[in-house]
């Protein structure tokens, strides 16, 4: 730690940094900054960087106010679109330098250090979706994608395909290692994949992909979001995620001779993922909007189920490569790219490691479009569907004793205070849908 310190405080002279921003989310996602000279960084790593918690979403009440920020030197970066200025993530503590109950970084990591205490490292490779949007929105009106093209297209002059080659440089400079990059099937809509990494270097790297993309995007006069759905006829965007567990450099979801090159610990775990599905879907898709993409299509997936190679399912066993056995993995797809990174995976490795602890049995695995059997054959096949509604969700959610053992007491209560304002103040809403339908026969 203190060497990384050395380096990041020689690299601000050379380099000439004039400001260092400390990043930090608060439980819904956000992320949150502070800037400080370079001369305050040598004290911030030794005793961090106070503010008023009661002012951060989830943080604190008034009367237990005061929090530290203390800057990770691990994550210092330089920022490609700011002139003399560089960012690194923090772990926020309390005044007596114990880690705060309400940072979802932590949160994540005592997620991950449940698993090294079994000698287990948690690898995720998020695919990341996303629009682009010829002008920021507009109250009232329907967004205007930046282009008309879909899946792989390749069009000449394509604005799109020069918003991915930047963002991707942009991404690389932070050292941000991309894997692929492409049109998604709607007008506007992108992918861009991480390579694998550790799931908390994941989240820091999510965190900043999202500011990247919105920074790129900004600067050639153009608006990203990650919002689930932005629209009806469209397909949403969502985060598939391949995860996998290794032992030093073995990958324990990896047994030569079984079926598709799976070990019980990985058939363990991805029980466990599908017994826990229904209670950790609120965190891993927070928001009202991210039921119309989980109900509405396009791939999305809407029942608990896994299979080998089907898009269709909850939980996918990708096609194995022969000789790859690295690379054996397992891809959660209901995520979305809108939740907070390091709840969501903190919910996913709770949940497949509860399947590996208690040794729960894995259920036949689904062969058809679950999208395309009847309400009726999917019970038969007993196949479950996850939560409809944000506000089924959290109801799921509220009765678990994993996701409140995961989250810890506040961030549990927090998160559940605040999506229930978030369903009861959309309920309310008199929607367009209603007035077309409803006002000229009623």
């Amino acid at each position: 730690m203190e060497k990384q310190q050395e380096f990041v405080l020689r690299t601000l002279e050379e380099r000439d940094i004039r400001f260092v921003r400390l990043w930090f989310t608060d439980v819904l996602g956000y992320l949150k900054s502070v800037a400080v000279a370079p001369a305050e960084l040598e004290n911030a790593f030794e005793e961090g960087i106070g503010f008023d918690g009661s002012a951060i979403e989830g943080f604190a009440r008034v009367y237990e106010a005061d929090m530290l920020a203390k800057p990770d030197p691990s994550t210092f970066q330089v920022l490609p679109w700011r002139a003399a200025t560089a960012r690194m993530f923090c772990d926020i503590t309390m005044p007596d330098g114990s880690p705060s109950y309400a940072d979802p970084r932590h949160v994540l990591k005592r997620a991950l250090s449940r698993a090294a205490e079994r000698g287990l490292t948690f690898y995720t490779h998020p695919e990341v979706e996303f629009f682009v949007f010829k002008e920021p929105p507009q109250p009232g009106s329907e967004p205007i994608p930046v282009d008309a093209s879909g899946f792989f297209d390749h069009t000449a002059h394509g604005v799109a395909q020069d918003f991915r080659r930047d963002t991707i440089t942009m991404l690389e400079e932070m050292s941000i290692s991309v894997e692929f990059s492409h049109h998604e099937v709607a007008p506007g809509q992108q992918e861009i994949d991480l390579r694998y990494a550790d799931a908390l270097a994941t989240s820091d790297n999510l965190m900043t992909f999202r500011a990247v993309v919105k920074e790129v995007a900004l600067s050639q006069g153009m608006y990203a979001s990650f919002m689930p759905k932005p629209f009806t006829e469209h397909a949403g965007s969502g985060m598939h995620t391949h995860v996998s567990l290794f032992e030093g450099d073995r990958n324990v979801f990896f047994e030569s001779g079984m079926q598709y090159q799976l070990s019980k610990t990985a058939e363990q775990f991805i029980a466990g993922l599908l017994r826990h599905a229904p209670e950790i879907t609120a965190v891993t898709n927070q928001w009202v909007n991210s039921y119309k993409r989980l109900q509405g299509g396009g791939e999305a997936p809407a029942y608990v189920c896994w299979g080998h190679n089907n898009r269709s399912a909850l939980v996918r066993v990708p096609m194995y490569k022969p000789g790859k056995g690295q690379s054996v993995r397992v891809e959660f797809r209901s995520l979305d790219s809108a939740c907070n990174p390091y709840l969501a995976y903190a919910m996913i490795l709770a949940a497949g490691l509860r399947g590996i602890e208690e040794g729960y049995e894995l259920p036949p695995e689904a062969e058809d479009d679950v999208w395309a059997l009847t309400e009726r054959e999917r019970r038969a096949l007993g196949i479950d569907p996850l939560p409809t509604s944000l506000d089924e969700a959290i109801r799921v959610m509220e009765g678990s004793e994993l996701v409140a053992e995961t989250l810890g007491e506040h961030v549990f209560e927090f998160f559940l205070r605040n999506k229930r304002q978030e369903w009861n103040a959309y309920r309310r809403q008199v929607t367009q849908y209603e007035r077309d339908i409803m006002l000229p026969v009623l």
